[in-house]
């Protein structure tokens, strides 16, 4: 693994260091409250004189439809800049320190520490085919695998880019977009060496017809003040509360949760308002989808009558997308979901339907046996229906384990088997091989250079073990 510097042409930093100087007079100031161990972020905004050369209807206008083809190109490794000023890069930095402890440290004791703040958001700049997008909103993202990775001295932490997050401080970015984005997720590839499960279990779901968000492959390089850092390679992924609700379904007005916590898990009685996140009409508190959901979830007549059960649940919940999607995620394995955890989904009420609709989220995890209890069984026989009944109790309906049968059936003939994978792997690992092969030490999860392609070869093999997993479980 390369150990230095990467060298970057000369004429695209000095467009970086030019196009990025009328930034650098911004004041930043942060002070840690001893007591809380919160930062407070002070910005005086500053750097609020500038021009928008490169902005243009196509690129950086809300008037413009979400270019897929542009950002989210399936055969190309394209590169991204962030650009941050010092000071604003240390604020990030400090901000991360009171959360989660020194960089590098793991911190004393068991577990993670829960917060229930985002890192901060800070203005910068991204670069990308030669064109800038000015005061972006930047901030790092994730859960588990942020902790993880700052505690271990790693860099290479995943980054939320929102490209009109600071328009109220600088007019000029007013509705800004990134080719019809407004929000993006940088993905680290977090506990996959192999760099390709996010983008390909994503893909899988989508080609099902399970609606899911686009990904495609990066590479990012930060400045942070002393030119160009090369992140490594990332995953950039749709954001569901953007554009995914608007392109795959029929518009975006209906409630969208992110679910995070207990009441997750549809046990009865364990809604709260604070687990079902809202991500779309948060000001208003009618909540009555998700509860009407529990209800006929957990209905008398679930096992005395039901054909009525049945019918009580579909008439608020896409009963049959969401057996697509379990049909999907059983087979290629995901531990870091619903079935294990409490998280790493979204349910959008679809105006369509009337119906709440299953999104899956964070594929990272995708693809293996996983950790703790592992993934799932196709029959379920590992899991606790009491305590994930959205799953036990649909699978104890005959009517719908005769449905999930036929969709696993159907995901190994059509969407995920060897012959279909193999390739698909070798194609996606030659195209960023030389990225991920150059990974600088402390911006990297590979620990040697046979890293990258024994977790490319560990993906074909478990391919091919989840086929003949399938043919065990329907005979």
């Amino acid at each position: 693994m390369k150990k230095g510097s990467i060298i970057f042409g000369l004429a695209f930093q000095l467009l970086l260091v030019f196009a990025c100087s009328d930034n650098s007079s911004s004041v930043t100031d942060n002070t840690i409250d001893e007591s809380s161990n919160e930062v407070t972020y002070v910005e005086d905004y500053s750097d609020s004189t500038f021009e928008v050369t490169d902005w243009t209807t196509e690129t950086h206008s809300k008037s413009a439809d979400p270019n897929y083809d542009e950002v989210f190109e399936d055969d190309a490794v394209k590169r991204i800049d962030i650009v941050i000023t010092a000071d604003r890069w240390q604020m990030m930095l400090d901000d991360m320190t009171a959360t989660y402890g020194t960089f590098g440290r793991t911190n004393a004791g068991s577990g993670l520490i829960e917060s229930d703040e985002d890192p901060i958001f800070v203005p910068g700049e991204v670069f990308y085919e030669g064109k800038e997008w000015y005061r972006v909103g930047v901030r790092f993202k994730g859960n588990s695998s942020l902790q993880s990775t700052w505690s271990s001295g790693n860099l290479k932490l995943s980054f939320k880019l929102d490209f009109d997050e600071f328009e109220d401080q600088y007019p000029q970015i007013d509705n800004q977009r990134f080719y019809g984005f407004k929000k993006l997720s940088l993905k680290n590839n977090y506990n996959d060496k192999s760099m390709l499960r996010e983008k390909v279990a994503t893909d899988v779901f989508r080609d099902f017809g399970v609606p899911s968000s686009k990904a495609a492959f990066y590479t990012v390089y930060v400045d942070f003040g002393d030119g160009p850092t090369y992140f490594g390679v990332y995953t950039l992924v749709e954001e569901v509360d953007d554009t995914l609700i608007d392109t795959q379904f029929s518009d975006n007005d209906g409630n969208l949760y992110k679910p995070d916590g207990t009441g997750a898990s549809f046990v009865a009685g364990t809604f709260t308002e604070d687990v079902f996140v809202k991500k779309t009409n948060e000001d208003d508190a009618d909540y009555s989808d998700i509860l009407n959901l529990f209800s006929a979830l957990h209905a008398d007549n679930r096992t005395t009558d039901p054909v009525a059960w049945r019918a009580n649940l579909e008439t608020v919940f896409d009963a049959d997308e969401f057996l697509k999607y379990l049909a999907v995620n059983t087979v290629i394995q995901n531990w870091d979901t619903y079935g294990r955890m409490t998280h790493n989904y979204y349910l959008y009420n679809n105006a369509d339907t009337e119906k709440l609709s299953w999104i899956p989220w964070d594929n990272n995890e995708a693809l293996q046996v996983g950790n703790r209890e592992g993934a799932l069984a196709l029959d379920f026989s590992n899991l606790n229906s009491a305590e994930w009944p959205l799953i036990g109790y649909l699978y104890q309906d005959a009517t719908y384990k005769e449905k999930y049968d036929e969709y696993v059936e159907s995901v190994v003939a059509t969407v995920f088997n060897a012959s279909i994978m193999q390739p698909k792997y070798t194609s996606y690992a030659n195209l960023i091989a030389p990225y991920a092969n150059i990974e600088v030490a402390g911006y990297t999860f590979l620990n040697s250079s046979s890293d990258f392609q024994s977790a490319i070869n560990e993906l074909k093999s478990h391919v091919t073990s989840r086929e003949n997993a399938v043919v065990d479980y329907l005979d």
